[in-house]
């Protein structure tokens, strides 16, 4: 067994990394991961070095781990801050640290990528190589944002600590259309929902659902001039850029849901998901309009109806709001490992995330009495 630590990504065949990549995730296929590095959402600019760990058997690739040298902790969704304060008080460095994650992408999926039959075997020889790039860069932690179960459970087992937080998934529980949907929910939340759409609708507000061989070049640039806008109003750091949004278009077409909602012939909003063969992962928004009901429309209400007539199983619209718990979006789970090197703060981080399970867990027993549907489960 041959391990390499990779520099760009471009070094591993696309074909043989995308054949580890389960679920056909576009999020953490080659052609997703190599469109950030080409067009500068990752490098140093932004703290992402790309580190990506590759396993070679007779020259061929037979597990992988998209990993990131990180000087900073933007764009990760699960939160150190209080960590890194603790070192810098201390008098040590916490970065560089280790990441294995899609960049900005709050969404589960693969994060040790393996054949299933040979997981067992070479999930171990990925967290060594892990282990020791840390020490050899003085690396103060590894962490695992978002893993698969498989992967979560093999990081549990050789004691990497877990962290908990609560995002809000939809299920689809084989909807003919979305009235049936509607119908599974409590009145109140029915109601509310329908006045929505029927706001929108009579404001003259209509929908194209594109992919990447229906999108145009125009479509893009307007959805990248809503992403930015977004960005620029909540004093963010736009990392994507048109250049990535074409390009992922472009090479995985049937994976792209670009949703643009026009009014009296101009694009006043859109939202951009991504879909593998199960799920559909919400991930950017961005308006002209303060129309009441458009967000939820276009973010949504759209990406429900999308899964509905596409039998996806799930759909995951990005972290954190509550505000998706009342429109169908169920409370769930989510994970990731960690690991740190200096046995000093080990035992009070562990202290740390033991308590913040303990909080997670409060907040999801509370979050019960609010569930939308007529059977509370679900």
């Amino acid at each position: 067994m041959e391990i390499k630590i990779h520099r760009q990504i471009d070094e591993v065949p696309p074909a043989e990394w995308n054949a580890l990549v389960r679920d056909n995730n576009p999020l953490v296929r080659h052609e997703f991961l190599q469109a950030m590095e080409q067009h500068g959402c990752v490098g140093e600019r932004f703290g992402w070095l790309p580190c990506h760990i590759a396993l070679y058997e007779a020259g061929r690739l037979q597990a992988a781990m998209p990993l990131y040298e990180k000087y900073n902790s933007y764009g990760e969704f699960v939160f150190d801050n209080a960590w890194a304060d603790a070192y810098h008080r201390a008098g040590l460095d916490y970065f560089p640290k280790l990441v294995s994650a899609v960049p900005y992408t709050p969404a589960t999926g693969q994060r040790m990528l393996a054949l299933p039959e040979r997981a067992d075997e070479l999930f171990p020889v990925l967290l060594q190589a892990v282990m020791q790039l840390g020490e050899q860069i003085g690396a103060s932690s590894y962490h695992c944002l978002f893993p698969s179960v498989e992967g979560y459970d093999f990081l549990a087992s050789q004691g990497l600590l877990t962290r908990h937080d609560v995002q809000f998934h939809w299920p689809n529980r084989d909807y003919r259309d979305f009235d049936q949907f509607l119908a599974s929910l409590v009145a109140k939340k029915r109601k509310n929902i329908r006045q929505e759409r029927k706001r929108v609708q009579q404001a003259g507000v209509t929908f194209r659902r594109l992919n990447g061989d229906t999108a145009s070049e125009a479509d893009w640039q307007r959805f990248t001039y809503f992403y930015n806008k977004t960005f620029q109003e909540k004093w963010g750091m736009a990392t994507f850029n048109a250049g990535f949004f074409r390009q992922v278009a472009e090479q995985m077409p049937d994976r792209v849901l670009l949703v643009l909602a026009d009014l009296d012939q101009q694009c006043v909003a859109g939202s951009l998901m991504y879909q593998s063969d199960t799920t559909l992962y919400g991930r950017h928004w961005g308006s002209d309009s303060r129309l009441d009901g458009l967000h939820f429309e276009t973010c949504y209400y759209q990406g429900i109806e999308h899964c509905i007539e596409q039998g996806l199983r799930c759909f995951e619209p990005g972290a954190q709001g509550e505000h998706k718990l009342s429109r169908g979006f169920l409370p769930t789970v989510t994970r990731s490992s960690h690991w740190v090197w200096d046995s000093g703060f080990r035992e009070p981080i562990a202290r740390y995330t033991e308590h913040e399970q303990a909080a997670i867990a409060n907040y999801m027993q509370q979050l019960q009495s609010s569930i939308p549907y007529r059977c509370k489960s679900g």
